[in-house]
């Protein structure tokens, strides 16, 4: 849908809803939506962000389809979202990849993989049983980190950018350490997951905060791999403790939890998808989904293969593929579902700003 379109429709969906506000207490979009009488393009580019998708509005909306309204807020907020994600990417240009990509997902895998390969080569061709469980007699220490930390950085750049540009176009108040404290408790604590109380609704109508607990298993795995990253970097680059590290060790500790609690919330959350109701939903936003979770889960079961075989020849083959996959998530960040937790949080600071403002 054209930009125009969507905008458009989703507006008349904003104006149906405040005036009948039935909705009012299910989550944190309807009170911000009270304090608004016109709804610029910030405006819903802010309100689309700050919805969580629980879908209690959708089937509880009297004006939902079959009604002639056929009003459907979920969709028309994910499609915002789907705009939100290409008017705000960095450099401009690559706003394309949201809408292709499952393409660009898999071509830069595969290149990243290859690339590793080819650096692997020659050691391999010297190894015939195993590397001591040593990645850099795998990969040169210095192009591990250099081809890492380059597209890492990269990334961070370039969302930073995106994360200021929504702040600017949705014209976000002063931000007090108080709104930021609010803010922060909705993001690690996911409360807007839990819909009018009950949790997210579905098909049947029923509610469960299943998705909200799978959700949670997927922040905090990755939360606890990146510990276990930067303790690695600690060990090796300030107590001069070089890998591998014995299993009882913190950074292999710390990556075990967090790779099992990736696996599992992905594969809660992709049952979830499947089993989901397709009307509230964006079909576009929905394969973007798949991409990215399909990529963590390919990092994160590599990482915990890397444990079964470090010892063996094998390891070299499985470091490849999961540093090329690594490479892959990190330059693919701006570019797939990944950016929806930074507007989110963005969405969140604003509104506990504007909270105050309602009393």
């Amino acid at each position: 849908m054209a930009a125009t379109h969507v905008e458009g429709e989703l507006r008349r969906f904003l104006e149906i809803c405040n005036a009948c506000r039935y909705c009012e207490g299910y989550c944190s979009v309807f009170p911000a939506l009270e304090l608004r009488r016109q709804f610029l393009s910030g405006d819903l580019n802010y309100l689309a962000n700050l919805c969580h998708d629980c879908r209690g509005c959708y089937y509880s909306c009297q004006y939902a389809p079959p009604h002639e309204f056929a009003l459907n807020l979920p969709r028309a907020f994910s499609a915002q979202r789907l705009e939100t994600y290409e008017k705000y990417a960095w450099p401009g240009r690559f706003a394309a990849i949201f809408r292709r990509n499952g393409i660009w997902t898999s071509a830069l895998a595969l290149a990243c993989i290859a690339l590793f390969l080819i650096l692997a080569l020659p050691i391999r061709s010297r190894i015939q049983a195993g590397s001591g469980g040593s990645f850099y007699r795998i990969v040169p220490e210095n192009a591990m980190i250099g081809i890492t930390g380059s597209a890492f950085l990269f990334s961070v750049f370039a969302l930073t950018i995106g994360i200021v540009r929504f702040w600017r176009n949705t014209n976000g108040p002063a931000v007090s350490a108080s709104s930021l404290s609010t803010a922060l408790v909705d993001v690690l604590s996911l409360r807007n997951l839990g819909g009018g109380g009950d949790g997210c609704n579905y098909k049947d109508e029923s509610f469960s905060r299943t998705r909200r607990y799978y959700h949670h298993s997927l922040f905090y795995g990755f939360l606890f791999c990146f510990a276990s990253t930067c303790t690695a970097a600690f060990y090796e680059h300030v107590l001069g403790r070089i890998s591998p590290y014995p299993l009882s060790s913190l950074p292999v500790l710390l990556g075990t939890v967090g790779g099992i609690g990736m696996l599992i919330g992905i594969g809660g959350l992709v049952r979830i998808k499947v089993d989901s109701d397709p009307l509230p939903a964006s079909h576009l936003l929905m394969n973007i989904d798949y991409c990215f979770l399909i990529l963590l889960f390919v990092v994160a079961a590599t990482g915990l293969l890397l444990l079964v075989v470090r010892w063996t020849a094998g390891m070299s083959t499985v470091l490849a593929i999961h540093l090329g996959i690594v490479v892959a998530l990190f330059l693919m960040l701006p570019y797939c579902k990944f950016v929806h937790g930074l507007y989110r949080a963005a969405a969140l600071v604003r509104f506990a700003s504007e909270r105050p403002s309602r009393k």
